[in-house]
């Protein structure tokens, strides 16, 4: 396990191209994860209203399910590493704009235009990252990543926290600033072909869209991924709006308490997704992605019935292990089912299915958790997370199955089968092309011929 862990980082000092990207990422989650906790008590402290809280959470999540609908494609045609610049940039200057607004429905908008940049940065972050490794070391990369991001969001809310103690959202308005200017400056250094290992084929903006939802669609990877996570959003979204109450009304804890939960939470997600490429290389994807739902499913059943909050932090972090190395499996499942010139499309469709998903169901967790407690809201989370389990148990012993009836083609997914469908059309059309380019240029030697003297 050490030696796994030893070449992991390792990878640091042999790929300066994913160094960099890593840094970047820890920069701008860093910054996103404290910006999520200072908006929050900002508007709460200005208006003291739920309904503009609820608006402020909306703003944040809702971007990256209209982009991923329409503007997926984007994160494929357009250059990664300045889409990932720019999106940086765009939310540095939002953070330096809003120490300076006092308008609730400004500080909203601001947060909207955030949450734009940030629906563009990840997408191109995860679809890019893979080019930046050799292929037998992306699940080490994958599993690094992930782990520096939950690290931030552990450390993120605990920054947060501290300087809004210290002097107002303000301050850590300019921090959230100065991390996402480092994050571009970061990016900037990369090559921006080492983000990209295929030139982008499209077809126009629409069709590129329709080839996107194909891509997903037809990869059993990618249908995996779509249908076990957004099933296991469902239990997600109770466990989030849960969280406080269980702590404080049902155990009666206080924001100590509170803080001691959260913080377990975070330890689990980073344990997780830091030794969950060490275990997919050992046991394989069926084993680690269904075991680490079931290991969700039955510790958050668990804290649903704890009756205090030290014995409930135990297990809500032994729970996010699972969650931890689940995200991971979802990241290695993409990089296999999507090829390079459509990962970042299928990322964006993905991404904006799981949070309008959690949105909807963050929606009727709320009433649940009114009308029947967060015990039992947990509870049915640690059922639903069992479903899940056992979605992802039978979806990626079909996905190993398919690609074992399929030698020829080495266990390729689907959505290669549409790539190379694309890469015929287009060859096809500069064949066209080359044949009409013959005659015309057959008629003009033959028109120089004539005028010559």
């Amino acid at each position: 396990m050490a030696l796994g862990a030893t070449r992991r980082l390792s990878l640091l000092r042999r790929h300066r191209g994913f160094t960099l990207l890593f840094w970047a990422t820890a920069g701008s989650a860093v910054g996103t994860y404290l910006a999520a906790l200072a908006l929050s008590v900002d508007i709460l402290d200005r208006t003291g209203s739920g309904r503009w809280l609820a608006a402020l959470l909306i703003a944040d999540f809702l971007p990256i399910v209209v982009i991923g609908i329409s503007l997926g494609p984007l994160v494929d045609r357009l250059s990664r590493r300045r889409l990932m610049v720019v999106s940086d940039l765009v939310r540095a200057g939002t953070f330096v704009a809003l120490p300076f607004v006092g308008d609730p429905a400004a500080i909203v908008a601001l947060a909207a235009v955030n949450g734009v940049a940030t629906g563009f940065f990840r997408p191109a972050v995860w679809a890019g990252m893979p080019n930046l490794v050799a292929e037998d070391e992306r699940e080490q990369a994958t599993s690094l990543l992930t782990t520096i991001e939950n690290i931030a969001w552990t450390l993120g809310p605990v920054l947060a926290g501290a300087l809004l103690a210290a002097s107002g959202p303000d301050i850590a308005y300019w921090a959230n600033a100065a991390t996402f200017a480092l994050s571009a400056l970061l990016v900037s250094r990369i090559p921006a072909a080492s983000l990209r290992s295929e030139d982008p084929i499209t077809r126009g903006h629409w069709a590129d869209l329709r080839d996107g939802l194909e891509v997903v669609f037809r990869s059993r990877h990618l249908v995996t991924v779509l249908v076990v996570w957004s099933t296991a959003g469902v239990a997600t979204a109770l466990v989030n709006v849960g969280e406080v109450p269980f702590a404080k009304n049902e155990i009666g804890t206080g924001n100590l308490g509170l803080g001691f939960l959260v913080g377990a939470t975070g330890v689990g997600l980073v344990v997780g997704s830091f030794f969950a490429a060490p275990a997919l290389g050992a046991v394989g994807m069926t084993r680690v992605y269904g075991g680490a739902l079931l290991l969700m499913s039955v510790g958050f059943g668990l804290v649903s019935v704890s009756q205090t909050i030290a014995v409930a932090a135990v297990l809500a972090g032994v729970a996010t292990v699972g969650n931890g190395a689940a995200i991971v499996c979802n990241q290695v499942l993409v990089q296999r089912g999507a090829p390079d010139a459509m990962r970042g499309r299928a990322l964006a469709v993905l991404m904006s299915s799981y949070y309008a998903v959690l949105g909807l169901s963050m929606a009727g967790a709320g009433i649940l958790v009114d009308a029947a407690g967060a015990r039992k809201a947990w509870g049915i989370a640690g059922a639903v997370y069992l479903f899940a389990a056992v979605l992802a148990f039978v979806l990626t012993s079909r996905t190993r199955d398919a690609a074992r009836a399929e030698p020829a083609r080495d266990g390729e997914p689907a959505g290669f089968e549409r790539l190379r469908e694309l890469m015929s059309e287009v060859e096809e059309t500069r064949r066209r092309e080359q044949q009409r380019a013959v005659p015309d240029a057959a008629l003009t030697r033959d028109a120089e011929g004539r005028s010559a003297p």
